[in-house]
């Protein structure tokens, strides 16, 4: 069965991200989207998706939950989990790694923490856009032990694809997937042997459009579950190879 998805969407807690980009909102306009799940990926944090996670079940959609970490060398992954609770865990390890650097919403943006009602309920101090301790290397064997799959972000896109960042696809570790923007030059990913996956990377409500990616489900489940396991059968596939 295909299921629409988009794996990558930031919510308020993002300080990128407008502060109307709030769980409820976000499941809302994912659900007039056509969508039968997404994902929220904050940047190095997992403490809005509680209250995704309820928004999205209020709508009958399916929430992977996940996060978009900043490693050492300044490359963007994706990293989604089966559950909110494994993300929330690994989120607090990945919080320790970040840098001294304190957030300046005047610079930067607000980072906001909600609840299922869209009540702001904390603000986070750290800058969470600043880059972690976390090697590409150390990171995939960091995340494993939460059941983390890694994906690196837009590889083809700005100073923060791994593309750019660090002018190729290591072949070490082995990633789930890789993302890919739309509409720019990339080169033939298909050469390493991983999947393309397509997202929105919504900063904006408006930015939460039609689908750009299917994913294949076996039978009639779609649920958060069923996405990762589909996710880690891509891994197991890509580590035989």
């Amino acid at each position: 069965m295909l299921v629409p998805v988009d794996f990558h969407i930031h919510s308020c807690l993002s300080p990128c991200a407008d502060d109307d980009m709030t769980p409820a909102n976000i499941a809302g306009m994912a659900y007039l989207a056509g969508m039968k799940a997404f994902a929220i990926t904050d940047h190095n944090s997992a403490l809005n998706l509680p209250a995704a996670k309820a928004a999205a079940d209020k709508l009958g959609l399916a929430l992977l939950p996940g996060m978009e970490v900043t490693t050492r060398e300044e490359t963007h992954c994706l990293v989604y989990f089966e559950s909110v609770e494994n993300a929330l865990a690994f989120g607090e390890v990945l919080y320790e790694s970040l840098g001294a650097s304190m957030n300046l919403p005047r610079l930067f943006g607000n980072q906001y923490v909600a609840d299922e009602n869209d009540t702001i309920v904390k603000v986070i101090p750290k800058l969470l856009i600043q880059a972690s301790s976390f090697s590409i290397d150390k990171l995939s064997s960091a995340a494993h032990e939460y059941g983390g799959l890694l994906v690196p972000a837009h590889i083809n896109r700005g100073s923060n694809g791994m593309l750019s960042s660090l002018g190729m696809v290591p072949q070490s570790p082995r990633f789930t997937a890789l993302e890919v923007s739309r509409g720019l030059p990339c080169p033939d990913t298909d050469s390493f042997g991983y999947r393309r996956i397509h997202s929105s990377d919504a900063h904006r409500l408006e930015q939460i459009i039609e689908p750009a990616f299917h994913i294949d489900l076996p039978g009639d489940e779609v649920s958060a579950r069923a996405i990762y396991c589909s996710m880690a059968g891509w891994l197991r596939m890509n580590n035989e190879k």
